[in-house]
């Protein structure tokens, strides 16, 4: 029996038939993280008065499509007309921009408050909602992450879902930056707007 219902909320979402297909097309250790985050995700939400179950859900899925090729998610990107601007991009931005429309085809999930979190997990959003907060955050922080400023980014987590966001969009844009990385154009709205909030 599965350990979470998902169709209590979402009739029709089969969280074991959904693991399976993870199972068949995710690499052990990428399998493994989405359910570490699925859990931090959900406990996000629960000390947080978020929706526990679309958390959850959108954290088990939030990397459904990272190890895609990039010509499949180039394709979708054509298919579905979606902006051009995203081919000058990469996976990093792929996997949840176009991933949710990949999640949408396949897994036959429309709820756009899981689809949302699962597009604004990598770069954030200026009106993120609090599934939104609890799926970047809980990428991020899960049990096995492990890099200089992780415990930094646990303890702004606990003081609030603002805080948590706003110090992850610093440190993602000051790895890229220091790295000689093209960043993409949103991250920097995003950080401007939530570091306007005075969080850290």
């Amino acid at each position: 029996m599965t350990e979470f219902n998902y169709d209590e909320v979402m009739p029709g979402i089969d969280r074991d038939k959904i693991l399976e297909r993870m199972r068949d097309t995710l690499s052990d250790f990428r399998y493994n993280h989405c359910l570490r985050v699925e859990k931090v995700s959900r406990g996000l939400a629960a000390e947080n008065g978020g929706d526990v179950e679309r958390a959850g859900l959108a954290g088990l899925l939030h990397d459904y499509a990272k190890e895609r090729s990039d010509e499949e998610f180039i394709s979708v990107i054509k298919e579905k007309n979606m902006d051009p601007e995203l081919l000058k991009f990469n996976n990093a931005i792929w996997h949840g921009i176009v991933g949710a429309e990949i999640v949408k085809d396949e897994l036959g999930i429309y709820d756009e408050d899981v689809l949302n979190a699962i597009r604004r997990h990598t770069v954030g959003h200026t009106t993120m909602t609090t599934v939104d907060k609890c799926v970047f955050i809980g990428d991020f922080i899960e049990p096995k992450r492990s890099f200089p400023g992780i415990d930094e980014a646990r303890q702004y987590a606990k003081k609030s879902l603002d805080a948590g966001v706003t110090f992850e969009l610093k440190h993602s844009l000051a790895y890229l930056i220091d790295r000689n990385r093209v960043v993409y154009p949103e991250t920097f709205v995003n950080y401007n707007y939530w570091i306007a909030k005075g969080e850290l």
